[in-house]
Parts: structure tokens; sequence; C-alpha cells
């Protein structure tokens, strides 16, 4: 990770923050195109390291409304600690949201919102067929999971790093 916080700062990001080992980096940067960030981000990891990742980018602001709009929160008796979010590349289109409605896997449950979807797992998420695999291949876009705990981190760092 102090590789990859070195390589965003040579990128020119600023106040470039890791977050444990999995990749999550927190950074400021100066007028950017959202739509093409994160495809100069791979095309950066891509020439210091010779292999793609996909990369998937949240402002501060996306990451407060999807903190504050998790549907599952809802529910009575939710454990917050089985709660994940799955962070989508871009919206999933309407074929492909019609074609994954049918997939029903209780007691686990998903709600698709936009660009993400809340999962809820009571069993853990490593019981669970609603994988990042899984909403990969049903939604056709990339995907990426963390659990509640992780992205209300994520969203304390980027906030603090403003």
């Amino acid at each position: 990770m102090v590789e990859l916080k070195a390589l965003y700062e040579k990128a020119g990001f600023k106040k470039v923050v890791t977050y444990i080992q999995s990749g999550n980096v927190i950074f400021s940067a100066d007028k950017v195109d959202m739509n093409s960030l994160p495809d100069v981000i791979q095309q950066f990891i891509f020439k210091k390291y010779g292999f793609h990742v996909p990369v998937i980018v949240r402002t501060v602001a996306e990451m407060h409304t999807v903190v504050n709009t998790n549907p599952m929160l809802k529910n009575k008796g939710v454990d917050i600690e089985k709660l994940h979010v799955t962070f989508l590349s871009g919206k999933a289109q309407k074929e492909n949201l019609e074609k994954i409605a049918a997939y029903k896997y209780p007691p686990d449950e998903y709600i698709i919102g936009g660009k993400e979807v809340f999962v809820y797992c009571p069993n853990g998420y490593g019981n669970t067929k609603l994988s990042n695999t899984f909403f990969e291949n049903k939604l056709k876009v990339t995907a990426t999971t963390r659990n509640w705990r992780t992205v209300n981190e994520l969203l304390r760092l980027g906030a603090a790093s403003k």
C-alpha cells in the first residue's frame, strides 16, 4: 500500500491515504473528469506494475449518499456486521436489472440503487451466492464489494481529507 500511495502522489493526486490492504485509496484531485478518472488511474497502475486492475471511484458526496440512504438499515433487527455495499462501475442496463430480479437467495437480500448494491447476508458474506462475481456476471459491469464498517471508514477518511 505504501507503493500504491506513492504512485497516486506521483500521478499528481493530493492528500493520498490508503486504507487496509484491499486497494482502498482516498485522495483529492484538482479539476478531474470523473468519467475518465478510473481509466487514468488504471493506466498509471498498468505502467507501474504491468497488469490491469479495475478501478471504481466515488466522491465523498457519493459515499455520504451511500451511507445515508442504505435501505437495509430500515429493516428491524438488521445486524450491521452483515451489511455490505457492492460498488458498480456504472449503472446497469435496464434489461440486466430485469433479469437479476428473478434471483433470490434467502435469507440473503440485495437492493440495487443506482451504482450501488446494498447487500445483507445474515449468515455471513463468505456463505452467500450474492458475491461480487454474481453481480458482475448478472449486471455486466465491474464491481467491488466492501463491508459496512469499511464503507463508513472510507467516508470518514474522505471527509477528513477535504
